[in-house]
């Protein structure tokens, strides 16, 4: 198979912006990373995972190129002292731990500095991905059936069928394909002026917002408030969020992005999410929940603090299509700025069942860590003394302070 990673250009957006503030201020914390399939009836042959080890090889053989690096160096947040970090940084195959033992046939872990690991996540998942649907299906079949949905989905957005606003493309970990991903996004951003009131202003994956001249999206994950929250022995977890914004503002100042809300309950969140960090932020991202009653508690949250939610921004992004996200725009529009990150839908969608798959952070410098989100099925913890001793510690801060 040929080589599915082409530049460490081709990861999300987000893993650039929490890098520079890991190199900052996190250079030496160590996490664990786990992989997970949640599709009860996939399997990964032996042939599969001999592949995938032969591919992350391939991946961690590659450099950033004077242009990529010239080009992260022009984004206005970037800076150059990370920048000549990135000239030197290059994947570490050692940091990988790949076996069979597990149900779905496929078991992986990275081990290392933060640095490094949170940047094998996702180039991880796309090998993962493409690996396993051009071995177990024929894959000439599986992308003209995406091809010809794609094909459906922009004559309807061109028809002015579905109204959604602005979009940005989010499917480079659970992509069909690079050549998949590429002729979404090729296609999506050459038809814009036909879009109507909708507009895919960009993608998260790097390597094709720099090919397509694209605005490249993204802010932070869960790992930024599970490792700067968690990951500190010293820190009360319940107030992970906290931890997280400061340190994020101290890195960005006013240039801060979309704050995400669910790494342990948004209510938690809104807590810790008061004047100055309501201000600061742009906005804010949905990922699990109901979508229409988190909306409308970020609203009545930007009022009580006297902020114009109109003046601020809902990115939604949990597992979205152009109908749900249609209908989302119709109830939100007017009342707040309302954006979209779309995944799977763009990047994976064919006659045969996208894998749910994911690889999370499990531990930080030695101690578990844990996501506790809206729904229960988005929650990532390896030791449940450790999601029992997380939960009670929120459930303390909720029922006896105010703040």
């Amino acid at each position: 198979m040929e080589r599915i990673i082409n530049s460490l250009l081709e990861t999300d957006m987000y893993k650039f912006s929490m890098g520079q503030a890991i190199y900052h201020q996190f250079s030496d914390y160590k996490t664990t990373w786990s992989f997970r399939c949640r599709n009860e009836d996939v399997f990964f042959t032996h042939e599969m995972v001999e592949e995938i080890r032969n591919q992350i090889k391939m991946y961690c053989d590659l450099r950033f190129t004077e242009d990529e690096l010239e080009y992260l160096n022009n984004i206005k947040w970037i800076k150059g002292s990370y920048v000549d970090f990135l000239r030197l940084w290059k994947p570490r195959y050692a940091d990988f731990e790949i076996t069979e033992d597990a149900d779905c046939g496929l078991a992986l872990k990275t081990r290392g500095t933060w640095l490094n690991t949170s940047m094998y996540e996702i180039p991880t998942l796309a090998i993962i991905n493409e690996v396993y649907f051009r071995m177990q299906y024929e894959y000439d079949g599986l992308l003209a059936s995406f091809k010809e949905k794609l094909d459906e989905k922009i004559d309807k957005l061109i028809s002015g069928e579905w109204d959604i606003g602005v979009f940005s493309e989010f499917g480079l970990r659970r992509r069909l394909s690079g050549e998949a991903q590429a002729m979404a996004v090729k296609a999506l951003c050459e038809n814009n002026p036909f879009y109507h009131d909708s507009k895919c202003v960009g993608t998260s994956n790097v390597y094709l917002a720099k090919k397509f001249g694209v605005m490249p999206s993204g802010t932070m994950a869960h790992e930024w408030i599970m490792c700067v929250g968690q990951g500190n022995h010293k820190h009360n977890p319940a107030y992970s969020n906290w931890y997280a914004l400061d340190a994020w503002v101290k890195e960005y100042g006013v240039l801060n992005g979309t704050a995400l809300t669910d790494a342990i309950t948004t209510d938690c969140f809104l807590r810790d999410f008061q004047l100055t960090y309501a201000t600061l932020f742009s906005g804010v991202r949905h990922d699990s929940g109901d979508p229409y009653e988190w909306g409308e508690k970020m609203i009545a949250h930007y009022e009580s603090l006297g902020i114009d939610p109109s003046t601020k921004t809902l990115l939604f992004s949990d597992s979205l299509n152009f109908e749900k996200a249609a209908k989302l725009y119709s109830y939100f529009k007017g009342k707040t700025k309302v954006a979209f990150g779309i995944g799977t839908y763009l990047s994976n969608d064919t006659y045969a069942p996208a894998l749910n798959i994911v690889m999370k952070t499990t531990a930080c410098n030695g101690m578990d860590v844990a996501k506790i989100s809206d729904v229960a099925g988005k929650s990532i913890c390896e030791n449940a003394d450790y999601l029992k001793y997380l939960n009670r510690c929120i459930n303390w801060r909720m029922n006896n302070q105010t703040n």
